[in-house]
């Protein structure tokens, strides 16, 4: 049985059927069990809620780990950018973030890429990438594209906000960038806000 659809937020059950439902959820665990289960609070925590973190920690066990370009069917696949034209890259790298997203994928500070240097971000970084694939959106996996340690200019060039930049002159004493308009923003799939 899917235990994790069961004990979603919108399922209704009446007390003695979580209970039921606990104790299947701890005994499907019974293997996996580590120290995360003691995060378990019972006075804290409502049957209900209990079960729906029991749930997670049963999908997390359970999900495959996969090269991401593995989590579809056909596996996706993008040609190296250097072997198309500008217009067929932006085309098939609009339909790679979208079939990203639908897998719950979603990808953080683009804007100082251009398609074609995302388009190798995407080919040696994020879909040769093995990661567990969770089944909802509620476990989404977020891709940053830049490392903020490893390259500070450019975040703080293009994302940082004015706090994050006096904190991390204050904190360095190194002297900051100019901000910039990053110079490729794009609009990247999101979830549409229901009204």
């Amino acid at each position: 049985m899917n235990w994790p659809d069961s004990a979603s937020p919108g399922h209704r059950f009446s007390d003695v059927d979580q209970l039921m439902l606990n104790a299947r959820l701890r005994d499907d665990l019974e293997p996996f069990w580590d120290e995360a289960i003691h995060l378990v609070d019972r006075h804290r925590m409502s049957t209900g809620q209990e079960n729906q973190y029991l749930a997670s920690m049963l999908a997390w066990e359970r999900a495959p780990v996969l090269p991401i370009s593995r989590w579809f069917e056909p596996e996706l696949l993008l040609p190296h950018p250097d072997l198309i034209q500008a217009e067929e890259l932006c085309r098939r790298l609009a339909e790679t973030l979208e079939r990203l997203f639908q897998q719950h994928v979603t990808l953080e500070m683009t804007d100082h890429l251009s398609d074609r240097e995302l388009c190798c971000v995407l080919l040696r970084d994020i879909l040769p990438a093995e990661e567990k694939k969770l089944p909802t959106a509620a476990h989404p996996l977020t891709w940053h594209c830049l490392d903020m340690e490893e390259d500070p200019e450019t975040w703080l060039r293009y994302y940082a906000s004015h706090d994050e930049r006096a904190s991390w002159h204050q904190e360095t004493g190194q002297s900051l960038p100019p901000m910039e308009p990053p110079p490729h923003p794009r609009t990247l799939p999101q979830h549409r806000s229901k009204s």
